[in-house]
């Protein structure tokens, strides 16, 4: 089966695809997937600008967020259309679209009903497209009492879960999140929850200090020769996320631009220079990741393997390692696979998952109640092929009162 997943993450940079051809795996409850394609387009300004006005203010008309749910529903379907064209691929050739969508709010403040909102109307890709869609991944895991994040995890066991390796699988993307893989213990010894920020305040930074001309920090190059004040990070650290214990899940709502415009403003007043103030900021997201793993994680890690934007700042990669001495930490990358792609490979497993069926959380890493079976199906014009194409896939299988069993392993097949 051939799946496109989706996605776009709290940075709000862009919209990452990965084609993926999921087949069956060499012992029963596996499946293999090779990646095929994998593209990455950028958002129309105005519309990056006013996705993170909306994440920083909390609120919005009711008219304008209407809007903005379809306006991103197109986004995902141009996207999409796009790759198809570039990729010299037809749409007949694709069985399904897994989409995540753009978060706008995530809730798990204490005194709150659990709840997330992601946006990118599915049906507007289904409609584009004539592809099946599968989105809304999250609601399911929060519905069974789950934090619905993060889903990575369901991929980082399945994958990577090694019988003589602990590994840490460490995502940057705006927020930073990690799985934890302890040696010989399989999906059922994963554990997972967001580090804390990511990008997000380094992102910021970078924008702020250049005026708007750079979204990110390219290379490190605006850290890379500023010092870093230690007490600064301290301070930071002491926050209450940082001491809470998993599982815990976060986000702009808490670790946004309103915070780190505060911390730009105490670094001023500390006389700090913009290098050493982008500096900074890296060090809190290098040392706020360390300091998880210290406090809950195994006693000793192995490799920590490292995706999203994050991996490709060398200054910020560089100081994990410092703070890590006794493991090895690499990219991806070194595993055969792109690390800003990761989350999109890991919708299309979840949309495959979906369409047969089968549970995708771990509840003891979202703190779900029980698994839940992720996604909304929204059916394009080949939904009845697909059916086809799932009813001769259960041909032959003796029939089942309850929910097909869980995949026990994942397997990546090279190019």
């Amino acid at each position: 089966m051939y799946v496109i997943g989706m996605n776009s993450g709290t940075s709000v940079d862009g919209i990452n695809l990965a084609l993926c051809e999921f087949l069956p795996g060499p012992q029963p409850q596996t499946i293999s997937f090779r990646l095929l394609a994998q593209r990455e387009y950028p958002h129309e300004a105005a519309l990056r600008q006013q996705v993170l006005n909306l994440c920083h203010s909390k609120q919005g008309a009711l008219d304008e967020l209407t809007e903005l749910n379809f306006r991103l529903g197109e986004a995902f379907a141009s996207a999409c259309l796009a790759f198809l064209d570039e990729e010299g691929l037809r749409r007949q050739q694709v069985d399904l679209i897994a989409s995540h969508g753009q978060t706008l709010y995530h809730q798990v403040e204490a005194g709150h009903v659990l709840s997330t909102w992601q946006m990118g109307e599915p049906a507007v890709i289904a409609q584009r497209t004539g592809i099946t869609t599968v989105a809304d991944f999250r609601v399911a895991d929060m519905a069974a009492g789950g934090q619905g994040a993060p889903l990575v995890s369901f991929f980082d066991a399945l994958l990577f879960a090694d019988d003589a390796k602990t590994l840490a699988l460490q995502n940057i993307g705006g927020i930073g999140n990690v799985t934890l893989l302890p040696a010989g213990k399989g999906l059922a010894g994963a554990s997972a929850f967001d580090t804390g920020p990511g990008n997000v305040w380094i992102d910021y930074g970078a924008r702020y200090f250049s005026q708007g001309r750079e979204t990110f920090d390219r290379g490190g190059q605006m850290a890379r020769s500023g010092q870093v004040d230690q007490s600064l990070v301290s301070e930071v650290l002491t926050h209450p996320y940082f001491q809470q214990p998993p599982p815990k899940t976060t986000g702009r709502e808490l670790f946004g631009d309103a915070f780190a415009h505060d911390l730009i403003n105490q670094a001023a007043q500390r006389q700090l220079t913009d290098a050493d103030t982008m500096a900074t900021l890296t060090a809190i997201t290098a040392e706020s990741i360390a300091l998880a793993y210290q406090r809950f994680g195994p006693p000793h890690i192995d490799e920590v393997i490292v995706s999203g934007g994050g991996s490709y700042n060398p200054v910020l990669m560089a100081r994990i390692q410092a703070l890590l001495p006794a493991s090895q930490v690499k990219t991806l990358e070194s595993y055969g696979l792109t690390a800003s792609v990761k989350e999109a490979v890991t919708f299309a497993l979840l949309g495959y998952e979906t369409i047969y069926g089968r549970a995708a959380n771990l509840p003891q890493c979202t703190g779900a109640q029980a698994r839940a079976i992720l996604g909304k199906i929204i059916p394009g014009s080949n939904y009845t092929a697909l059916l086809g194409h799932l009813a001769k896939d259960y041909q032959g299988q003796p029939s089942q009162s309850d929910q097909p069993a869980q995949l026990t392993r994942l397997y990546f097949l090279s190019q």
